[in-house]
């Protein structure tokens, strides 16, 4: 084909990318790509299809399976939309692409293809919605991207109609020159020849100063910059130098390329070490020196075998929780990409970088900005940053400064008012950027199409300070509630499922409810009642409309509070830490009917029930400052109905007549009621209720809890738990029973 072989020539020429859309029956458009990569000669070793069909000889992978593609590049990439097209897989293929190569997508006709559903359309049809209530409206801005850039040759696979030729006649790529060493390096000189860009070089040279402890490095850049090959040249120099280096990433093949790196320049050293071997393809070890060696994330965050330095790829994503551990690390560096499917680089800074800046660590941070993988105006990019909105971000804050309650409006906002407008669509998508650990392109898709989403703001002048992002959930069918209660897979309606499968309520899916999928506010003005206010006004609009509103969320008691002064009740605490989050995630509603006060108080009464129960066993390492906002956050305190013997056991322990652990289960109860709705608030300090938590309700070891608590001793605890018995049993004991406390005085 001429049009692939003018394509692939001119990015050739200018180091960059193109991309070809061959547009029409699924057969005709498999034969002409076929044809355009035979005309412009490229191997099919350097080749990969991505979509339902192996059509050519090379390498192959499902939509699902696009991953595999990460920190790896090819001359072209072939993606068959004809089935599905999935935003997460043209994420994940486009940045595949080297310099010179081209970008193949096959698709039915553009002017039909909105409208037509396909497998990733019936993924976002979750129960009570069918896929013909899913709508086109990302592919539809998807095809206006496509004719509206540069760099995209459009192609009528039918007729050979070519409707835009995709060349931009750019000049030709200059050689970019090697940067200069640093004069003063500390790694060896062979290190600084390898790297190729001036950002490359400050980026090696900050790993520098992890060779002393108490160090920290942040690497942050767009894809293709380099930053993974940076850390490979930092991590063969720290093991020449004898350090013990742990890399993690969320796969091992996402931090390939430090490995890659890393044996490139142990070969320049002329050193002996010991390569990748097939029982153990994760570890370079240098003769008589150190070691870089790969863990995944939640086994390096144990730190195994004491480790000098951790260098964590994709660091942003990892839960912040996850990231804090590395801190325990002698020295350790994060890269993280700014914009991307691999998590969202702000959200890291926005969250994890107060953690940084609070611990003792000399913190170092580079910038990357400079393309490595092709030329520095590639149009591709710039298509796929559009189409996907990988750079979408909130207003500037200086055009939000003022914003207070009394000054915003409340927005209803409907996908048609997004693409109306595509800088509210930046503001509104860039805030729910940094509501999410890894928000991806798909998430954009489903804020575009689903049909039990709906996007509600306050805007400053017409900017988004604070944004949510809501589903609706519940109101179903008597079969999809069997299936659910039976354990079925049922798409959506997350806070149903948990009722009805985990707690076994198969009435839970009949109430319909609104739940907060996401909701953040610009962090230029947080702290000023904003997203309350955006809360009120969502009950306000849903209340007379639904049963329930509802969230569930990894828990902090930060979070637990602002919910709990909003309205929300506690109603579940999951026993196991969230895979994103890496908390214990808690989920809380606000009944807005009788039907959802029903569910509310039904299910407010089994927690009560048995909170005491799990806290000593799955939850008894969660956080006693969460525990107590989750208790706090209960609609009515447990029952404490004690038997005489049970009180006299109680009484008897201020005195030292009686111990906690001949019977734990009254202590217990006590200690829910008063954490749950205190009779009075000021009886004990914080540290008093963290000590009733973690040694009454989690039952851990008295020199764990005098330790973490901070007490001299562990007897100095133990009076102290017993002056907190004292006090409770007097506020909470019929007079006899404060008799029988007087009696042990």
């Amino acid at each position: 084909m001429d049009i692939a072989r003018s394509l692939r020539a001119e990015a050739r020429r200018a180091n960059e990318r193109r991309l070809l859309v061959l547009a029409g029956d699924p057969e005709t458009t498999r034969e002409r790509a076929a044809a355009a990569l035979d005309a412009v000669d490229i191997p099919s070793a350097e080749t990969t299809i991505v979509g339902p069909e192996p059509f050519l000889d090379c390498e192959h992978h499902e939509q699902s399976r696009a991953e595999e593609l990460l920190g790896r590049t090819q001359t072209a990439v072939v993606l068959d939309a004809h089935e599905e097209l999935r935003p997460d897989a043209v994420g994940r293929t486009v940045g595949a692409v080297d310099g010179g190569g081209l970008y193949v997508l096959l698709a039915p006709p553009l002017e039909t293809w909105p409208e037509k559903r396909d497998g990733f359309d019936a993924s976002l049809a979750v129960p009570p919605f069918g896929v013909e209530d899913v709508s086109g409206h990302f592919r539809r801005r998807f095809v206006e991207t496509l004719r509206a850039h540069r760099g995209i040759a459009i192609v009528d696979a039918d007729s050979g109609t070519v409707e835009q030729d995709g060349l931009t006649d750019p000049p030709p790529s200059r050689p970019v020159p090697s940067p200069t060493p640093p004069a003063d390096a500390q790694f060896r000189p062979e290190t600084y020849v390898q790297c190729l860009t001036d950002d490359q070089r400050d980026a090696v040279r900050a790993f520098e100063s992890l060779q002393q402890d108490d160090e920290a490095v942040v690497v942050e850049a767009d894809r293709g910059r380099g930053k993974s090959s940076a850390a490979g040249l930092a991590a063969g120099n720290l093991a020449a130098a004898g350090r013990d280096v742990l890399v993690t990433a969320p796969q091992y093949r996402s931090a390939g390329e430090v490995f890659t790196q890393a044996t490139h320049l142990l070969e320049t050293f002329d050193v002996e070490f010991v390569r990748d071997r097939a029982s153990n393809p994760q570890r370079l070890d240098v003769a008589g020196a150190g070691c870089v060696r790969y863990a995944p994330p939640d086994e390096a965050a144990l730190l195994p075998d004491g480790p000098d330095v951790v260098i964590v790829d994709e660091a942003a994503a990892l839960p912040v929780r996850r990231l804090e551990q590395f801190l325990d690390a002698p020295a350790v560096a994060f890269t993280t990409t700014v914009h991307g499917y691999e998590g969202a680089g702000r959200g890291f800074s926005v969250r994890f970088r107060d953690r940084l800046s609070e611990s003792d660590r000399a913190v170092t941070d580079v910038s990357m900005t400079t393309p490595i993988r092709y030329g520095d105006a590639d149009p591709v990019e710039v298509w796929a940053f559009r189409a996907l909105l990988l750079d979408a971000r909130p207003p500037a804050d200086q055009l939000i400064a003022d914003s207070t309650p009394e000054t915003v409006e409340y927005r209803r906002l409907s996908a048609a008012d997004l693409l109306a407008d595509e800088h509210l669509l930046r503001e509104v998508f860039g805030l729910l950027v940094l509501a999410h650990y890894r928000t991806e392109p798909s998430d954009l898709a489903r804020l575009l199409d689903a049909p039990n989403l709906t996007v509600r703001a306050l805007t400053h002048d017409g900017h988004v300070v604070a944004v949510a992002l809501l589903a609706q959930e519940g109101g179903l069918s008597a079969d999809t509630r069997a299936t659910m209660y039976e354990g079925g897979r049922v798409r959506g309606n997350m806070l149903p499922d948990v009722l009805s499968t985990q707690l076994r309520d198969e009435a839970a899916g009949m109430p319909v409810g609104q739940r907060v999928l996401r909701i953040a506010t610009h962090a230029a003005v947080r702290s000023r009642g904003l997203g309350s206010e955006l809360l009120s006004n969502i009950k306000a609009e849903f209340a007379d409309h639904v049963d329930w509103l509802g969230v569930g969320y990894g828990a902090t008691p930060e979070l637990v509070r602002f919910w709990a002064d909003n309205g929300y009740q506690t109603v579940h605490l999951a026993t196991s830490r969230n895979a994103t989050s890496g908390e214990y995630s808690v989920v809380m509603v606000d009944p807005c009917s009788d039907d959802g006060a029903a569910l509310a108080a039904r299910h407010g009464a089994w927690f009560q029930d048995r909170i005491a129960a799990v806290l000593s066993d799955p939850l008894d390492d969660c956080g006693p400052d969460v525990v107590r906002a989750v208790l706090r956050a209960t609609a009515r305190a447990p029952s404490l109905s004690l038997s005489k013997w049970e009180w006299r056991l109680v009484a008897g322990v201020p005195g030292g007549a009686s111990v906690l652990d001949t019977n734990p289960k009254p202590f217990r109860e006590l200690a829910c009621r008063h954490l749950s709705d205190p009779i009075d608030p000021t009886a004990l300090a914080p540290r008093e209720e963290r000590l009733l938590v973690k040694k009454v309700l989690q039952a851990q070891p008295w020199p764990t809890v005098a330790d973490e608590l901070g007490f001299v001793s562990e007897r100095e605890c133990m009076r102290t738990l017993g002056g907190i018995v004292e006090r409770l049993t007097r506020l909470y004991g019929d007079p006899w029973v404060q008799e029988e406390l007087d009696r042990h005085q």
